[in-house]
C-alpha cells in the first residue's frame, strides 16, 4: 500500500466515523460506503477483504452474530423481557434505587449472555414504562443500563462482538474469558452502583401511591407464549 493509500484510508475511516456520530445517514449505509470506498481507491482488494484469513471477514463473528440475534428476537415475542422488569421492580419494592440495582444487574447478566446492544433495545421501552410508572426521570436509569451492559457484556466471549473477534483470532475459549473477566466485571458493576447511588441521587423520589401501583402489577400476564419461551431458553 502506498502513502497516499494510507491518508486516504484514514480520512475514509475518519467520515465515517464523523457520519455515524452525527446519525445524519444510517450507520449501515455508512458502514457499507466506506467499505466500498476502501474497495475502489484501492487501500484493499476483494480477496483481501473477504477470503483473507488475516484481513478478510470473520465469518465466525457475522454468523455467531446472526445466530443470538435470531434467539433474542424470539425471546423478545415471548414477553421475557417484561417479565423480567415487573418481577425486579417488585422485588425491589418499588423503591427507586433498588429498581435500579435490579435492572442494572438484570441488564448486565442478560447482556453477557446475549447480544449487549439488543439487550438495552429490548430492557429500555419496559425502564421507560416504570419510571413514568413511578413518576421517576427516566435517564438515569437508561445510562445505569446501557453502563452496564458494556460491562456485563465483557464478561464473556459472546456477551460483546469485540469479544468475539478476539477470542476468533486468538483462538480464546468462552471459558478463558469467563475465568479471567468475570469476577472483574462483577466489582465493576458494584462500583457502578455505587457511582449510580452517588451521582443520581436526587432522582431517587420515593412515591407511595405509585408504588403501589406498580405493586400491583400481575408479572406473568406479560408473557404472551410460555411454550415459545422455553423453547427460545433450551436454545
Amino acid at each position: 500500500m502506498n502513502d497516499w493509500h494510507s491518508w486516504a484510508a484514514i480520512a475514509v475511516f475518519v467520515g465515517a466515523y464523523a457520519l455515524i456520530i452525527s446519525e445524519k445517514i444510517h450507520r449501515v449505509a455508512v458502514a457499507l460506503g466506506g467499505a466500498g470506498l476502501m474497495l475502489a481507491i484501492r487501500a484493499t482488494d476483494d480477496e483481501s477483504a473477504f477470503y483473507s484469513e488475516h484481513s478478510g471477514v470473520d465469518w465466525n463473528v457475522i454468523f455467531l452474530l446472526m445466530g443470538m440475534m435470531m434467539i433474542v428476537g424470539v425471546l423478545k415475542k415471548t414477553g421475557m423481557f417484561e417479565y423480567l422488569a415487573i418481577w425486579s421492580v417488585k422485588r425491589a419494592r418499588a423503591r427507586p434505587f433498588r429498581v435500579m440495582v435490579m435492572l442494572v444487574v438484570i441488564t448486565a447478566l442478560a447482556s453477557a449472555l446475549l447480544d449487549n446492544v439488543t439487550t438495552v433495545l429490548l430492557i429500555a421501552p419496559v425502564t421507560l414504562l416504570v419510571c413514568e410508572r413511578l413518576a421517576l426521570p427516566a435517564a438515569p436509569f437508561l445510562i445505569a443500563e446501557v453502563l452496564a451492559s458494556n460491562i456485563g457484556g465483557t464478561a464473556t466471549l459472546v456477551g460483546d462482538p469485540p469479544n468475539i473477534i478476539i477470542a476468533s483470532r486468538a483462538g480464546l475459549t468462552f471459558n478463558d474469558f469467563l475465568v479471567h473477566l468475570a469476577p472483574l466485571v462483577a466489582v465493576l458493576v458494584v462500583v457502578l452502583l455505587g457511582l449510580c447511588r452517588v451521582m443520581f441521587r436526587k432522582s431517587f423520589r420515593y412515591d407511595e401511591e405509585r408504588a403501589a401501583e406498580v405493586m400491583a402489577l400481575e408479572e406473568r400476564e406479560a408473557i404472551h407464549d410460555p411454550r415459545l419461551l422455553v423453547q427460545g431458553l433450551i436454545v
